[in-house]
């Protein structure tokens, strides 16, 4: 199931002829993360990690970071506001060593710790540095439909104690959610003839008395 350079050669011979513009426009499922419920496991900062998530001119923006904590470990899970179908990643790691090495890709698992990495994961990756945010690895689309959230674990790196990621970048296809709630208002305000009927029965009862 690894994706080892399958989109490191296919993204180099795209790049000479992909605008910046392309790429900002491909890349923009960032807008379509609920970031408030973005999680990571073993990050040294709390909270650190929605601010991997961000525009594609920003990426070399190396202000803010997730760095790990007490080992290289660190496991993302990445809800969104509606569907996606995922076509694309694109990570700038830390400088040195500190550049994740591998990546498993994991679909619809929320709330994953690190006991759930040892499932297979949907789809894995041998990670290679790339400081300037121009190596795409291409997710096997057709495992990728339908996800209402990705898990993104990188269990090592390339020999540092700690793991850096400066950004994420995701690409696809995104559909709206379905608004439940709307429904719901709808049962709420159409009256319930069993209520009203009970409340009939009672007027007529407070009457008799």
């Amino acid at each position: 199931m690894s994706g080892h350079g399958h989109s490191h050669g296919s993204c180099e011979g795209d790049h000479d002829h992909v605008t910046e513009a392309d790429r900002a426009a491909a890349f923009s499922l960032y807008l379509k993360i609920n970031t408030d419920r973005v999680q990571c496991l073993n990050e040294a900062e709390e909270g650190s990690a929605k601010y991997v998530f961000k525009p594609w001119d920003q990426r070399m923006d190396k202000e803010k970071f997730v760095e790990s904590d007490c080992d290289e470990e660190l496991l993302f899970n990445i809800p969104f506001t509606g569907c996606v179908k995922l076509k694309g990643i694109i990570l700038i790691g830390g400088e040195e060593d500190t550049h994740p090495n591998k990546m498993k890709v994991y679909k619809n698992r929320p709330n994953m710790t690190f006991d759930d990495t040892g499932c297979a994961p949907d789809q894995e990756f041998e990670l290679h540095p790339d400081p300037s945010g121009v190596l795409e690895y291409s997710t096997k689309v057709t495992r990728f439909n339908q996800c209402e959230s990705i898990s993104l674990h990188f269990p090592t790196n390339f020999g540092a104690e700690t793991t850096k990621v400066y950004y994420i970048g995701l690409k696809g296809d995104f559909t709206e959610a379905h608004r439940h709630e709307v429904t719901i208002c709808t049962y709420e305000t159409t009256p319930n003839a069993a209520d009203h009927k009970t409340n009939l029965m009672d007027n007529v009862t407070h009457q008799i008395q």
